[in-house]
């Protein structure tokens, strides 16, 4: 066997391991439950608490968990994804070009270049904002946003439904907040250049990090080999960055365009910092402290660092 060969072994055991360690108690906890029937828009329901009554199959297989819910792409799916791309592309290209008219075509290719870069570190910055705040607050039942934080929250449980999701089922949700109305926005209201590029690049990578993110669970045979290449190069997220995130609680590793910004924003406790400020604002304590009550103790003390690096190892 080759070394490359060795080191996705490696990879896909590491991932598995961490994925199996942190379920653990629901399968000792709930054998008997029928997965099929769990309120998982339940108001009370916590993907992950030892009585949420889920059970993770051993191996890769699919479960779903929300009523209705399906794996392959419904015709409104695809013309959600179509109709957002358009006009994400759209808004990019009237951008891209009023640049180039304006600066010339030598400033003008630099200026959409660096714009461009700096929209894929925030982008990457803005998925972890989201991720986090779909993983640990609201349910089923939220207004708008229910069946986004559904499908995050029971992803924890079933780790490897995604992989098996076509391309327009997996990424159909993420038009609702990122599809055309910010890109068309800016393009309606006149708005800078620079902003119709930047707005259309953010949203376009908002929705394909769910793709993204679906790459990072496969393996380097399952996925295209220009995704390998970019996992290489750091530019989209890679799978043993993203397997940490799968550790009890789910606190850490929330960015998933590329996984650019996580070291940083781990390693100061910005999430933890917002935990607090959510909980002094709302009285709501995030999932991650549900499941780990000497987390919540540690941010409770202002201790955001430390709580962090004991949340991510």
């Amino acid at each position: 066997m080759s070394r490359d060969h060795l080191k996705e072994n490696n990879m896909l055991v590491l991932q598995l391991d961490i994925e199996d360690a942190a379920l653990q108690t629901n399968d000792k906890h709930s054998p008997n439950n029928n997965i099929n029937k769990v309120d998982a828009k339940g108001d009370n329901f916590v993907f992950g608490l030892a009585d949420s009554g889920l059970v993770r199959e051993k191996g890769k297989k699919a479960q779903v968990y929300v009523e209705g819910d399906e794996l392959t792409a419904a015709p409104y799916m695809k013309a959600m994804v179509l109709f957002s791309f358009a006009s994400h592309l759209t808004v990019a290209l009237t951008g891209a070009s009023s640049l180039l008219f304006s600066y010339g075509p030598l400033l003008g290719l630099l200026s959409t270049m660096l714009i461009t870069a700096v929209t894929w570190a925030a982008a990457d910055l803005g998925s972890g904002i989201f991720h986090w705040s779909v993983d640990n607050y609201g349910n089923g039942r939220t207004p708008v946003l229910g069946n986004i934080i559904a499908a995050f929250q029971g992803h924890h449980t079933a780790p490897w439904t995604i992989v098996e999701r076509e391309f327009c089922n997996n990424v159909h949700k993420l038009c609702i907040p990122f599809g055309p109305i910010l890109p068309l926005s800016t393009l309606i209201l006149h708005a800078p250049p620079g902003v119709q590029l930047a707005s259309s690049v953010f949203c376009f990578l908002e929705v394909m990090s769910q793709e993204l993110h679906k790459f990072s669970h496969m393996t380097k045979k399952e996925c295209p080999p220009i995704v390998n290449f970019l996992m290489d190069k750091g530019i989209v997220l890679g799978r043993i960055g993203h397997s940490r995130h799968h550790a009890v609680p789910f606190s850490g590793n929330y960015c998933i365009v590329s996984g650019f910004n996580n070291d940083w924003v781990d390693r100061v406790g910005l999430f933890r910092w917002m935990e607090l400020k959510v909980y002094k604002i709302f009285g709501v304590e995030s999932n991650s402290w549900k499941l780990d009550e000497n987390l919540k103790d540690m941010v409770m003390e202002g201790k955001f660092r430390e709580a962090n690096r004991k949340g991510v190892a």
